[in-house]
C-alpha cells in the first residue's frame, strides 16, 4: 500500500517520471541480486560453495549499479549544462550553436538516486542483508515522505522497519507535531523571506545594506524551506511507523565551516563522506590527498545541487575552507575569539557563498557581490526595493527568523516530548499556516531542480 500510494504521489505532476524510477529500482535491485548471489551468471569455481558469487560477478553488479544510475542522474540532470557549455565554446570561435533535445528534470532523481546506489554499495561491502523482494526495495527508493526532498535515507536505517514496525500514540503525536512545525517554517518563514530575497537578487544594482539584507533574507529562505521539508518528511515517517534521521541541528550556530557541514543537510554530507571522501582514501594517504580528496568531494557536492557553474564555485569554496580547517587540525582561522564572534564571523563566509548558491549566473553573482561590498553605483530603481524589504510584516518575519536561528530550540527538540500546551500551540500554528497557504501568491519549492 505504501508503494502504490508513493508512486501515485510521485507520478502525480508527471506520470512518465514514474517509469524512470522504476528502471532505476529494477536495475539497482537486480545489481543487489548479482552481487549478493541470489542470481548467479555461473558458478564460482574457485570457491568451496558454488552458489556464491565470484568477485568478478560482484564487482560487475556494483559497476553497473554506480554507472546505470549515474548515467540516468548526469543524462537528465546535466546533458543540457554540457550542451550548453559546448554551445558557448563553440560560438566564442564563431560558430553556431546546437540543441539534441530539450530535457525536463524528473522531480527527486538526485535524491532516490543516491538511496538506491547506497544499497548496492552497502550490499557489496557487506555491511547490509539485501532487500527480501523486490517490494520491500521499491517501498524504500519509493517512500513518499521523503522521496522529492530528503534527507536521503540508506538502506541500513529502514531495513527492519520495512518488515516491522512499532505504531504508538506517543510515536504518531511527535510525528504530527514535526510535521506542524515543518509546515510552519516553510509556509510562515521561508516564503515571506524568499519574497524579499528575490526581489534583491532581481535588481539591477542594490544599495550595499539592501543587498546584505538581500542574502540573510535568503540564508533564512533556503534554511527554513530545507529543514521545514525535512521536518515535514520526518514528521510523516513517524506517523507510519518509520524512523528517518535528522538532516539539521542549527547549522547557523556553527563555528567554523567544518562545524557547519556536520549541521546542515547531515544525510549529504555523512553520504558524500562514506561513499566519495573515504572510498577516494580520505586522510589515509598523506595530507595533499587528503586536502584534494576534500575539495574534489565539495566539488561535487555543489554539482549534485544543480547543473551550474555557481553550484560548482560554491563547492569549490567550501571545500578550499573545509582543507584550510583540516590543515589547521579543524579549526578556522578565527577559532581563538569568543564563541558568538566566531558564529558571527562564519555565518558571514556562509553569507557570501549564498551568493554563488542562489545567483543565475556567475556574472550575477560577481555583480551582486560588488553591490555588497559597495563598489558600484546602486541603480536609482533600487531605492523602490525599501517597500518591499522594510515593510513591517517582512520585518517582522526576519527578526521571528533570527531569533529561531540562534536562540531557538530546533524542531526535534520540540518535538521530544508531546504535552497539553505543545498540543494547543500547534494546532493554533497549523490553522494560521493553513490560511497563510491559500492566500500566498509565493510558494515555490527550491528544491525542485535537486
Amino acid at each position: 500500500m505504501l508503494t502504490l500510494a508513493s508512486y501515485i504521489f510521485y507520478g502525480w505532476a508527471n506520470p512518465w517520471f514514474v517509469f524512470l524510477m522504476m528502471f532505476s529500482t529494477l536495475l539497482n535491485y537486480v545489481c543487489g541480486l548479482m552481487i549478493t548471489g541470489k542470481w548467479n551468471l555461473g558458478r564460482n569455481k574457485g570457491s568451496e560453495d558454488a552458489n556464491l558469487p565470484s568477485p568478478f560477478q560482484r564487482k560487475l553488479g556494483l559497476v553497473l549499479s554506480v554507472v546505470g544510475s549515474l548515467g540516468l542522474l548526469g543524462f537528465f540532470k546535466y546533458f543540457v549544462f554540457v550542451q550548453s557549455n559546448l554551445n558557448a565554446i563553440l560560438q566564442a570561435f564563431g560558430g553556431t550553436g546546437f540543441q539534441i533535445i530539450k530535457i525536463v528534470l524528473p522531480t527527486g532523481i538526485s535524491f532516490y538516486t543516491f538511496q538506491a546506489m547506497s544499497y548496492t554499495i552497502d550490499l557489496y561491502r557487506g555491511i547490509v542483508k539485501p532487500a527480501k523482494s523486490l517490494l520491500d526495495f521499491a517501498c524504500y527508493v519509493s517512500l513518499f515522505p521523503q522521496l522529492i526532498a530528503g534527507p536521503i535515507v540508506r538502506y541500513s536505517h529502514v531495513a527492519d522497519q520495512l518488515v516491522t514496525r512499532t505504531h504508538t500514540i506517543d510515536k504518531f503525536a511527535r510525528g504530527v507535531l514535526l510535521f506542524i512545525i515543518g509546515f510552519a517554517k516553510k509556509i510562515m518563514l521561508a516564503n515571506p523571506m524568499g519574497e524579499v530575497a528575490d526581489a534583491t537578487f532581481g535588481a539591477i544594482s542594490p544599495m550595499w545594506y539592501d543587498a546584505w539584507v538581500g542574502v540573510i533574507c535568503y540564508a533564512f529562505q533556503i534554511y527554513f524551506d530545507f529543514s521545514g521539508y525535512s521536518d515535514m518528511a520526518v514528521g510523516l515517517g513517524l506517523m507510519i511507523g518509520f524512523e528517518f534521521p535528522m538532516n539539521f541541528n542549527s547549522p547557523y550556530r556553527a563555528d567554523s565551516i567544518t562545524d557547519f557541514w556536520r549541521r546542515w543537510h547531515i544525510s549529504l554530507s555523512t553520504w558524500l563522506r562514506d561513499y566519495l571522501y573515504i572510498p577516494l582514501g580520505g586522510n589515509r594517504k598523506g595530507i595533499r590527498r587528503t586536502y584534494f580528496n576534500l575539495a574534489i568531494v565539495m566539488l561535487l557536492g555543489g554539482l549534485w545541487h544543480g547543473a551550474k557553474w555557481t553550484f560548482v564555485i560554491w563547492g569549490a569554496i567550501h571545500g578550499i575552507l573545509l582543507a584550510y580547517e583540516r590543515m589547521r587540525g579543524k579549526e578556522s582561522l578565527y577559532h581563538r575569539l569568543p564563541l558568538p564572534l566566531r558564529i558571527t564571523i562564519n555565518f558571514f563566509i556562509v553569507l557570501i557563498t549564498w551568493v554563488f548558491f542562489r545567483a543565475d549566473s556567475l556574472s550575477l553573482a560577481i555583480k551582486y557581490l560588488i553591490s555588497m561590498f559597495g563598489i558600484s553605483n546602486a541603480h536609482q530603481g533600487s531605492l523602490l526595493l525599501g517597500s518591499i524589504i522594510y515593510s513591517r510584516y517582512h520585518l517582522f518575519i526576519f527578526l521571528c527568523c533570527a531569533i529561531i536561528v540562534w536562540f531557538g530550540k530546533h524542531s526535534w527538540q520540540i518535538a521530544e516530548k508531546v504535552t497539553p500546551v505543545k498540543v494547543a500551540i500547534m494546532i493554533i500554528l497549523f490553522i494560521i499556516s493553513l490560511f497563510a497557504m491559500f492566500t500566498q501568491s509565493y510558494n515555490p519549492f527550491l528544491y525542485f531542480q535537486f
